[in-house]
């Protein structure tokens, strides 16, 4: 049950997010778009890695433990059918790293309080898995909340952004009337 809302999540987000995404590749400055590295556009194998999970996030404010985002991450991107998951980098075309993130506040040290200190973040890096180069950087921030249920529908909505934010990337064109 949680995949199929995980899945009905990235596919509203995907919706939503492609047209914001394409305004971003909008040229500011009389600047053209810089291209997208041919790699992210080629692969078609992908081998996803856990980098694991700041202390202090677990059972608190999020529910479950430290793999929580690599399981919903990888469970999403085996929903989406984009790419084949393959069980070894040797094996992948571009390796995926999933880190969540809690930096210290400047005030406080419980992770959980919000402007005036960092929200949790996860951090998804692309690394080509011939030379080992990152070719793309996501970061998306878990928005606050009070209450434990509202904490994990965010953990939730952030691993859809960075699906989402992901396969937009990644999504080749289709040539006019295909």
């Amino acid at each position: 049950m949680k995949a199929l809302l995980i899945v009905a999540r990235l596919a509203i987000s995907s919706a939503l997010l492609s047209p914001a995404f394409m305004l971003t590749q909008t040229p500011i400055g009389g600047a053209p778009p810089a291209p997208v590295p041919a790699e992210l556009l080629s692969a078609k194998k992908i081998f996803v890695s856990n980098a694991g999970a700041d202390s202090g996030l677990f059972p608190h404010p999020f529910s479950g433990d430290p793999n929580r985002g690599y399981n919903e991450l990888f469970a999403a991107l085996h929903a989406a059918g984009q790419f084949e998951l393959v069980s070894a980098p040797a094996e992948a075309d571009l390796v995926l790293e999933l880190r969540l993130i809690a930096p210290n506040g400047p005030k406080d040290a419980n992770k959980q309080y919000g402007s005036a200190d960092p929200l949790p973040m996860f951090r998804l890096v692309v690394y080509d898995r011939q030379t080992h180069f990152v070719l793309w950087t996501f970061t998306n921030s878990v928005e606050i909340a009070f209450k434990q249920q509202t904490h994990d529908h965010n953990f939730d909505a952030a691993i859809s952004d960075l699906v989402a934010d992901f396969q937009a990337l990644t999504r080749v064109p289709r040539a006019s009337g295909q």
